[in-house]
């Protein structure tokens, strides 16, 4: 087996790997080549990049396709760039608006990995003749023991750059072909790397925005998209008393606190969004705990089927990309895959990710995940019926 678990030299042995433009894409791409594997570049255009040019913090874009095109060049590969511009306004943006419009938070890199890079792109892979997909993703793959084969999905070595949480919802059939160079690197690492490869993008920023979201202000982009769906509504207190009015419920989420605009005398959260009643529910932060979430949209790459009725099965769940895996426990009911969670959570919000290890340990296996649909807390949140507002105007429905 070559480097890439391939059982063919490096030299014939074809690899696309998606060059994004940024420090870890480069390396993985720089790398490959040394070790004279037939590298081919390819960087997806996936929005509107002009107005994009030299703005920082954004994948994906005018700069960054045009450092693609000279890592290329650098280190003597092929490289092209493909228009996926609509694919990506279809399959990622669009759906991004709409989650938020019902008042979910959601995570359109997980929608991207799911429904472009891993699926889209390697078709294009596939189509060039090449034998594995190669990306700057901080996370490791490996082959799993036995005469079936197949791959599993790890947490990287670097606790800080772990990106498992963003690809929970790679396929079996798909970890076939994909490989992660930099999961047992640090980032540190890869820089070094790149300097010993010469490439000027070396201590280039790492890309911190949504790629489609100047500045972080999403809000800018949903009314964009969606000019008449954002309507303004309630702030109410879990205990029914109306405190105040909001502009839509795309500027909120669950866990918030800042930017409330209240003035009560006492901290209050974000612990839901009613998006059919365009109502902006807050309370005090015992209302954020959560102890049980139900999953929508479940990708399950683990090694035992989950079937109704069994037993629940101890694992380990992230809610949130910057929390460590916590203890819980995967049972498939009626309703869907439930996640019990010993140690209630806070700030867990509909729409988000969470995603399912083997255990806490650092490099523990990913056994998939899913949307989160419905949280329930050990705190129950009893929520009034609509009521006329005496701050609505009477042309309102809530």
């Amino acid at each position: 087996m070559n480097s890439l678990d391939l059982p063919t030299a490096p030299r014939d042995t074809r690899v696309v790997v998606a060059m994004s433009g940024g420090v870890d894409s480069s390396v993985v791409a720089a790398m490959l080549a040394r070790e004279g594997y037939d590298v081919i570049g390819i960087t997806l255009q996936l929005y509107d990049h002009g107005a994009a040019i030299h703005r920082k913090g954004a994948c994906c874009a005018g700069q960054d396709i045009h450092d693609a095109r000279r890592v290329a060049e650098r280190i003597g590969i092929p490289h092209y760039v493909l228009d996926y511009e609509s694919r990506f306004r279809d399959a990622v943006i669009e759906r991004f608006a709409d989650s938020y419009l019902n008042g979910e938070t959601p995570i359109p890199c997980v929608e991207c990995n799911r429904s472009i890079k891993f699926t889209e792109l390697l078709d294009t892979a596939r189509d060039l003749g090449a034998d594995a997909l190669a990306t700057g993703h901080y996370v490791a793959s490996r082959r799993l023991p036995g005469a079936a084969g197949g791959r599993a999905l790890y947490r990287a070595a670097d606790p800080d750059r772990d990106q498992s949480y963003f690809l929970y919802a790679t396929t079996a059939e798909q970890l076939s072909l994909l490989r992660f160079p930099l999961g047992d690197l640090t980032k540190p690492q890869t820089r070094a790397l790149a300097r010993e490869f010469g490439l000027e993008i070396a201590d280039k920023h790492d890309s911190q925005d949504i790629c489609f979201v100047p500045n972080g202000r999403y809000a800018d982009i949903i009314e964009r998209l969606r000019p008449r769906a954002v309507l303004p509504g309630d702030i109410v207190h879990a205990d029914g008393r109306v405190l105040g009015r909001h502009n839509g419920i795309i500027h909120f989420t669950v866990g918030q606190r800042k930017g409330l605009g209240l003035s009560t005398g006492e901290p209050l959260y974000v612990v839901k969004l009613d998006a059919e009643n365009a109502r902006v529910i807050v309370g005090p932060r015992d209302m954020l705990a959560t102890s049980a979430i139900t999953l929508g949209d479940l990708n399950w790459i683990g090694d035992t089927p989950l079937l109704p009725g069994d037993d629940p099965l101890e694992v380990a769940v992230r809610v949130r990309s910057t929390r460590p895996p916590h203890p819980a426990f995967l049972q498939m009911t009626g309703d869907g895959p439930v996640i019990t969670l010993p140690v209630a959570e806070t700030g867990v919000a509909p729409g988000q990710a969470c995603v399912i290890y083997e255990n806490n340990e650092p490099r523990a296996r990913v056994l998939g995940g899913g949307t989160i649909r419905r949280t329930r807390s050990p705190v129950p949140l009893a929520v009034p019926p609509v009521t006329a507002s005496p701050l609505a105007t009477v042309t309102e429905t809530l």
